[in-house]
């Protein structure tokens, strides 16, 4: 079995979870049992969690997302979710001093809050990561809400920041989609520009595996623009895919095994410092 890290994972064990309705579609429990079988059945070693949103809006607080990763037994190591006020700001930057060595990124959820990649109250949160080479994930492309914001959610908007900003880590959540041409560019362009593919795929439907092709296609044509297949991770965005389904999207592309192989685990592990 081809082993991978899982760059994009939720878990809250909490009713108040906007995900629940993507792990109901998907047949899934949604919690840590599930979520550890599930990831040993299929040759997830190890994995990154992220606050899922909740039904208020808020993500889930980063300290229940330390919790659940000290119980998973190595399994699973914390992103922090950085909100755009200055005491959110000052709060996640403890959190990450106070458990440094677990926390391997930090989290920005572009489109779901009214503030873009380049405001001043991210500069501590850019500093702080960049100086110690901790990669942070920006939320890139569609919402799972009506009312988020696209303007402030497409890839491009990360542009001036990685001009400004060159030995700062980003990850480009989702790739973009369904700008998948604009992030191709963006992780051409920056040397230090990733994207992960996760959340792609969701539920079932008349048209689910024609879609999964059209997104091998589209990630495909990404990878032969950027030149290779070394700035792209492995994701699932548990539960709103499926671990089946995020691994049989990696065996349709139209790369060879050793792409594939980069984007499963080996770049995740360099990227993160797993």
């Amino acid at each position: 079995m081809q082993k991978a890290i899982d760059a994009h994972i939720h878990l809250s064990e909490r009713k108040d979870d906007s995900l629940l309705r993507y792990a109901k579609s998907n047949g899934l429990r949604y919690d840590l049992s599930e979520l550890m079988g599930a990831m040993r059945r299929n040759g997830i070693e190890h994995g990154l969690l992220l606050s899922p949103p909740l039904n208020d809006g808020q993500p889930l607080p980063n300290e229940r997302i330390i919790e659940l990763c000290r119980r998973s037994k190595g399994m699973l190591s914390p992103v922090v979710t950085v909100e755009p006020k200055k005491r959110e700001v000052e709060a996640a930057l403890r959190t990450a001093e106070e458990n440094k060595g677990e926390v391997k990124a930090f989290k920005i959820r572009l489109g779901y809050i009214k503030a873009s990649a380049d405001n001043q109250v991210f500069e501590p949160v850019y500093d702080y990561a960049q100086t110690r080479d901790i990669p942070v994930l920006f939320h890139t492309g569609d919402t799972a809400s009506s009312t988020g914001d696209l303007h402030l959610s497409h890839p491009l908007s990360l542009d001036s920041l990685s001009n400004k900003k060159e030995e700062l880590k980003v990850v480009l959540c989702h790739f973009g989609n369904p700008w998948f041409e604009d992030v191709a560019e963006l992780i051409y362009k920056h040397p230090n520009a990733y994207a992960d593919i996760s959340g792609l795929t969701t539920g079932g439907g008349a048209y689910a595996q024609k879609f999964a092709e059209l997104l091998a296609r589209k990630l495909s044509e990404a990878i032969f623009f950027a030149g290779g297949a070394e700035k792209i991770l492995f994701g699932t965005d548990y539960p709103v895919t499926r671990h089946r389904d995020a691994l049989e999207l990696v065996r349709l592309l139209q790369v060879d095994d050793a792409d594939k192989e980069m984007i499963l685990w080996r770049n995740a592990k360099e990227v993160f410092r797993l």
